[in-house]
């Protein structure tokens, strides 16, 4: 039986195939799971289905040479996917990488980034960043503090300097009356702007990052005229305009059962934004730091039925990995969920449970076929973004992570054993 298209949230059957066939390399690696496997292949196609719609509209790709068009450039979002492998694969891209906290700074120059070709966001970085002697990074200021602390050490390295503004397009997604805690407010903005500039600082860059899965290409033009308005009020002209992230990712579906990109098209969305610079005489640069659009389908995580249950007129697998541990993006979200092996007969309610002892741990609830039994495999898709960061080891170790690109696939991280579980304790 082939798996429901209903299930597979528009995946191709192409996809599933991808992905089951580097399963079954994986677990021939005598991989067990739980085991994340990461692939730079759908990174690299996301990647060149954005360039081929910006370079349409008009934008001049990274490795283009012509002028006088705006350039592009992505920025890899280290906190999205923080995998070694990733980060040298697309290092050896000739693109720059995201950071936001000192633990991802160190990670990107561990693997070979020049500061140059580093961006630094996120809060309160004035408590970490000063340890770094680094000259020619790219930093975002994101308070009056912080920037009162690191504006001696901006001139003195040669940073090249930035502002991110909060908009009134951004706001806490819990509580849609709030503000998120990021960035200037447009007064304080346009303060800060001054102060760059009156110091001779290399100011070069306004930012703003609204939030995840952006429904609508009109609150980015929202955004971004309202950034062009505090420029002019502040006399600033920036070379590099940092739109942040924000397109909705695909074959994701809300728990309600929305579709996050139904009414996003990435035609409208770059030549939205053609026309959107033009509000900037002096830019040259858009930046884009699209974390889970570009990676949250160059993963998947793999789990192992260990117990059948049937009660009250559900079936519950229980599994060896699980919300709990491993997919807390579960909480807001559906994926796709597919057996590795191909199961017919009659399908029923089924509830997939994670291995531990909360109620709260439930993957999905969905119809599978009655013929999955233990020791069989599942495989939820589209796990490559937040996964790994958010991965806990609630009465557990971490799970395996292998790596998959060009030359082929291999085990990058072990599964946790019980010395590395419990041996940081003194």
């Amino acid at each position: 039986m082939k798996t429901p298209a209903a299930l597979n949230f528009g995946h191709s059957p192409e996809t599933i195939e991808f992905w089951k066939r580097l399963v079954r390399e994986a677990l021939s690696l005598s991989t067990p799971p739980p085991l994340y496997i990461f692939s730079a292949l759908p990174i690299a196609e996301r990647i060149s289905e954005l360039d081929t719609e910006l370079v349409s509209a008009g934008f001049q790709s990274q490795t283009q040479n012509s002028k006088p068009k705006i350039l592009f450039r992505h920025w890899l979002s280290c906190k999205t996917q923080p995998v070694a492998p990733l980060l040298r694969w697309w290092r050896e891209q000739g693109r720059g990488v995201e950071v936001v906290s000192e633990f991802e700074l160190r990670a990107a120059l561990a693997e070979g980034f020049a500061p140059e070709n580093i961006l630094v966001n996120g809060p309160a970085k004035h408590h970490w960043l000063p340890q770094f002697e680094l000259c020619y990074l790219s930093v975002n200021f994101d308070s009056s503090a912080e920037l009162a602390a690191l504006l001696p050490l901006a001139k003195k390295l040669n940073w090249r300097c930035g502002v991110r503004i909060l908009t009134g397009e951004e706001f806490d997604p819990e509580t849609p009356q709030l503000p998120t805690q990021f960035g200037f407010a447009p007064d304080e903005a346009i303060a800060a702007l001054k102060k760059l500039q009156r110091a001779k600082t290399r100011v070069e860059t306004v930012h703003f990052h609204l939030r995840s899965n952006i429904s609508s290409v009109a609150t980015f033009e929202r955004a971004i005229a309202e950034v062009a308005k505090i420029c002019r009020a502040a006399k600033f002209s920036p070379l590099h305009l940092d739109i942040g992230g924000g397109i909705p990712v695909r074959h994701v579906l809300t728990r309600g059962g929305k579709i996050y990109d139904g009414q996003f098209g990435l035609v409208a969305f770059a030549q939205s934004l053609r026309q959107s610079v033009k509000l900037f005489p002096e830019l040259r640069e858009l930046w884009l730091e699209n974390g889970r659009w570009v990676s949250a389908g160059s993963g998947v995580l793999v789990i192992k039925i260990l117990d059948v249950k049937e009660r009250r007129g559900v079936r519950q697998l229980i599994c060896d990995g699980g919300r709990t541990l491993n997919a807390l993006m579960s909480v807001w979200e559906q994926h796709a969920l597919v057996p590795l092996a191909e199961r017919g007969g009659a399908e029923v309610l089924t509830v997939v449970h994670g291995p531990t002892c909360m109620a709260f741990d439930q993957l999905a609830r969905i119809p599978l076929p009655r013929s999955l039994k233990a020791g069989e495999h599942l495989l939820w898709l589209d796990a490559g973004a937040y996964h790994l960061p958010w991965e806990t080891k609630f009465s557990h170790g971490h799970a395996s992570v292998c790596w998959h690109d060009e030359k082929g696939i291999r085990l990058v991280r072990e599964r946790q054993g019980f010395k590395k579980f419990w041996g940081d304790w003194k």
